[in-house]
């Protein structure tokens, strides 16, 4: 199959990814050792560019976008749509995000099979202004009815989809194994770290992610352990600076860390905390979970079927919930470890990457 991908922001990630990035980084490269031939549009900030033209075998080619929230994504969207239409680079298109379901009509009249992949609910994230939401509900209509397939990571999103629409959806959940990576401890010497004295959490600032309820949550909780907030925000924010207002000595911000660095800070965590008000199929927290470590999640509906009882929970947006779950972490850590291996077991035979491929190809030859 011709394969070609939008929606995300780079493959391999850099300043500004999040979960979009981390699935195609995972997705497209298996497509590619399946025999299939995949061109995926990576964006090209004025500050942000990865100048590569392929990424184990995926070939990769790098669109301009501006910085403006929002936009950003409709451009280089519109730019990608283009260039696979009267460039006739794929017979499949694979689109992340259903903000951009408009495309998907375009590409059908062009003869084109669309396949929308869905990770949430975006119109409920507090980060998009009231016109971004009127349009992402907007946008939904489109995404049930446009594209070929609307593939949903959480079966949440998926039921209030089919609840709304009348319609059927298909379900593929992310998957949570890491390979090995070389032991290097290098980062956390550079941050000045040590392993099992800190919590952890990765991925942007922006209010969806609920890190103003992480910072005095734990300011209020008893421990000596630090806590690192890895990412920034994808653009200029105050809300970033009101977290770093809202921190004290104890909380770090080494910003954006990618690849084997990551996987190093997450295995050498003592606990890793999600915050997040809202969600799809967290990437983040599957990778915690596949790799054995400690995990308080809010009590969301998508975070409660990752883990279902392998983890701690506390009350959405309650930071006195959460600062009684961390006192808990500090004072019963077996109990949090048996929770993690039991966590390790669900992820890696629930949520398999390899599993992932095969049914995106069984979808796209199928549908």
């Amino acid at each position: 199959m011709r394969i070609a991908a939008f929606g995300f922001r780079t493959i391999p990630p850099v300043k500004g990814a999040a979960g979009a990035d981390k699935f195609a980084m995972e997705l497209f490269p298996r497509l590619v050792a399946r025999g299939h031939h995949v061109v995926a549009y990576n964006r090209q900030y004025p500050d942000v560019f990865v100048d590569v033209k392929v990424y184990k075998g995926v070939q990769i080619k790098t669109i301009k976008t501006i910085k403006r929230s929002g936009f950003d994504t409709l451009l280089h969207s519109f730019k990608s749509t283009c260039d696979i239409i009267f460039r006739n680079t794929a017979d499949i298109v694979h689109i992340q995000n259903g903000g951009n379901s408009i495309w998907a009509l375009p590409l059908r009249l062009c003869g084109k099979k669309v396949f929308i992949s869905q990770d949430g609910v975006d119109w409920k994230r507090d980060k998009w202004s009231w016109y971004a939401k009127l349009y992402l509900q907007f946008s939904a209509y489109m995404t049930a009815y446009l594209p070929n397939e609307v593939i949903f990571d959480n079966v949440i999103a998926r039921k209030l989809f089919e609840d709304r629409f009348n319609k059927k959806f298909a379900f593929i959940p992310f998957g949570s194994e890491i390979p090995a990576w070389p032991e290097d401890n290098s980062i956390l010497t550079r941050l000045n770290l040590q392993k099992e004295e800190y919590y952890l959490f990765v991925g942007r600032f922006i209010p969806d992610k609920g890190l103003h309820y992480l910072i005095p949550g734990f300011n209020q909780a008893v421990t000596s352990k630090k806590l690192v907030l890895i990412g920034g925000s994808p653009n200029p924010s105050p809300y970033e600076q009101q977290l770093i207002d809202l921190s004290n000595g104890n909380v770090i911000f080494p910003g954006f860390v990618y690849g084997d660095e990551v996987n190093t800070l997450i295995k050498n965590a003592y606990c890793y905390i999600q915050p997040s008000d809202v969600e799809g199929l967290s990437p983040i927290v599957l990778t915690v979970m596949g790799l054995g470590v400690p995990l308080i999640v809010s009590d969301i509906e998508e975070n409660e079927y990752a883990v279902l009882d392998t983890a701690r929970k506390f009350r959405k947006g309650n930071i006195a919930s959460l600062t009684e779950e961390i006192n808990f972490a500090e004072a019963h850590y077996p109990e949090m470890q048996k929770l993690a291996v039991l966590a390790q077991e669900r992820a890696l035979s629930v949520f398999n990457w390899e599993n992932v491929a095969d049914e995106h190809v069984r979808i796209f030859a199928e549908s």
